[in-house]
């Protein structure tokens, strides 16, 4: 049997609850990396002989995009061997990979696909081998690259 003051405090108890419940998601936006004060979260700089950018993130930047990078291996042959998941296409069927050259340096590199089997894609022509290439966030960088958001 529940006495009264037990039902008395329920409608408090569901009260903290609640905000508790709301307040959450809150905190779970906040990161743990702090920015350098001023610092942008991109910053792009063309190369007027490519025109091709290389994008530098802060590192905020990378945890909010959630950006994952794989190696380029020895494909058969003298081909290269490419998570399918870095395989981008533009519009006008040119292939791409965004490379990690250096930490928090992004830049788009020229692919030639000869096939794309079980999720690896077999290139001639890319990144070396050993090379770091993005798996997750190739489209946000695109989108920062030829500033498609806004």
């Amino acid at each position: 049997m529940t006495s009264q003051k037990s039902l008395r405090r329920l409608p408090v108890a569901a009260a903290i609850c609640a905000a508790l419940l709301f307040s959450l998601p809150a905190c779970a936006q906040r990161s743990a990396v702090a920015e350098m004060p001023g610092e942008a979260p991109a910053k792009v700089e063309k190369n007027a002989t490519t025109g091709i950018a290389r994008i530098s993130l802060s590192q905020k930047a990378i945890d909010r995009l959630e950006l994952r990078t794989e190696p380029v291996t020895q494909g058969p042959g003298a081909g290269l061997s490419i998570p399918y998941a870095a395989l981008l296409y533009q519009a006008d069927g040119k292939t791409w990979v965004y490379t990690n050259p250096e930490p928090r340096v992004y830049e788009r590199q020229p692919l030639t696909v000869l096939k794309v089997e079980a999720g690896v894609v077999t290139a001639s022509v890319g990144p070396a081998v050993g090379t770091q290439v993005v798996t997750v966030g190739g489209a946000e960088l695109f989108g920062a690259e030829f500033n498609t958001g806004k």
